[in-house]
């Protein structure tokens, strides 16, 4: 019985404080439970709410993005894409980190595949030991075919293959290396936006924490309070002890 008053609690349709639309009681945040920073922000923009005030998410999750895109500009100065992002992702609870090398890798044209497939092979030892190869192939078969040879010494077309070669392979290295570098750039811009939000949560739960050890703290003293007044109350009702001997009768 009580969990389904429980439920029908939870599903009752109450007013936003700040909007006025009707939402479930489930999609309703009171004043009281949002960090004090974000309840300080909203009491600024309505000091008439009371403590028990209840807001919806939505309406949180606006002011929230608000009031860290504050927070950021104080700090950084003018926000730019990256730090709108991070203030985005905290107010509605969005992971932020990406992989972003395989994000990177799945826009690849057929190009750049090819551009770096070649950079990879041809910064390998493989691509040195097998150009060695051909190297000495090609010159001994000239050598010993002298007079038939395709290419005699001083091998004047080995040395135009190996121009063309140089200078077809230093632009194909060229574009993996720009994308190598656009793929660090993402990858340190990413690194920038989880840094700049774990630094803000990190913030939010010290305000926190702040927040309640200061309630608890407020809580105990009270506590302490009440229990001194009950111990005064008890010794002003204190009877005698009873090891006293009774009063005497006058006969």
């Amino acid at each position: 019985m009580s969990g389904h008053h429980h439920h029908v609690d939870r599903n009752v349709r109450l007013p936003c404080a700040l909007t006025g639309v009707e939402h479930a009681r489930r999609d309703l945040v009171p004043l009281y439970a949002l960090t004090p920073g974000l309840a300080d922000a909203i009491l600024r923009e309505r000091p008439d709410l009371p403590h028990e005030a209840l807001i919806s998410r939505a309406a949180v999750a606006e002011r929230r993005d608000r009031y860290i895109r504050d927070m950021i500009a104080a700090e950084h100065g003018e926000l730019n894409a990256l730090e709108a992002q991070v203030a985005a992702s905290i107010a509605h609870a969005d992971t932020i980190s990406t992989d972003v090398a395989a994000d990177y890798a799945e826009d690849r044209t057929l190009g750049e595949r090819s551009a770096d497939a070649v950079a990879n092979f041809g910064g390998s030892w493989t691509f040195i030991t097998v150009f060695a190869v051909i190297l000495v192939v090609w010159m001994a078969v000239n050598l010993v075919m002298a007079a038939r040879a395709f290419d005699p010494y001083p091998f004047i077309l080995l040395n135009l293959v190996l121009s063309c070669l140089a200078a077809v392979q230093a632009p194909i290295i060229m574009m993996s290396q720009k994308r190598q570098e656009a793929k660090d750039r993402l990858r340190s811009e990413n690194d920038y936006r989880v840094n700049l939000k774990a630094e803000l949560e990190i913030r939010n739960l010290h305000e926190k924490i702040d927040h309640l050890l200061t309630h608890q703290w407020q809580r105990l003293a009270e506590i302490q309070q009440m229990q001194i007044e009950i111990m005064q109350d008890r010794l002003e009702r204190r009877e005698p002890p009873s090891d006293q001997p009774p009063p005497v009768v006058p006969a």
